[in-house]
């Protein structure tokens, strides 16, 4: 019988915890993220639905999604049902500003929600910001 020390061992997680996730898994499961938000988005009539590929650009996220809804009212009901879906689908949504629904942060991980009145939005025009040259300026509305 052979002993291996343990710097010879082949590495393996410990028992009960996952394998780690390869890049190809992660970028799949937040493709998959990405793809939830943009379909509930859609359901609740989101407008002007901006994505920004952050892939190999930025370290916080995956992608960047930018919506308008037409007035706190709806932008925190998009925020609510959101975070509830990405819950449902076996992830973490940390909201700010619900409160006043003027601009809610949803923080999902490799996916970053950013829902703005349209005065709001027009105001900080994040898209310009974020687009690297792919996405379009934020629209007067």
């Amino acid at each position: 019988m052979t002993n291996l020390s343990p710097a010879q061992t082949p590495a393996q997680p410990p028992a009960g915890h996952p394998a780690p996730r390869t890049a190809e898994m992660q970028l799949a499961e937040a493709t998959e993220l990405h793809a939830l938000v943009l379909q509930s988005l859609d359901d609740d009539q989101a407008q002007e639905v901006v994505s920004i590929p952050l892939a190999g650009k930025s370290n916080i996220a995956d992608f960047m999604v930018i919506a308008s809804g037409r007035s706190t009212r709806q932008v925190a009901s998009m925020a609510q049902k959101l975070a509830e879906k990405i819950k449902q689908s076996g992830g973490t949504a940390r909201i700010e500003g619900l409160t006043n629904a003027d601009w809610v942060l949803i923080d999902a991980g490799d996916v970053i929600i950013h829902l703005f009145r349209p005065e709001v939005r027009t105001f900080y025009n994040l898209e310009r910001m974020w687009a690297f040259g792919e996405a379009p300026e934020a629209p007067n509305a």
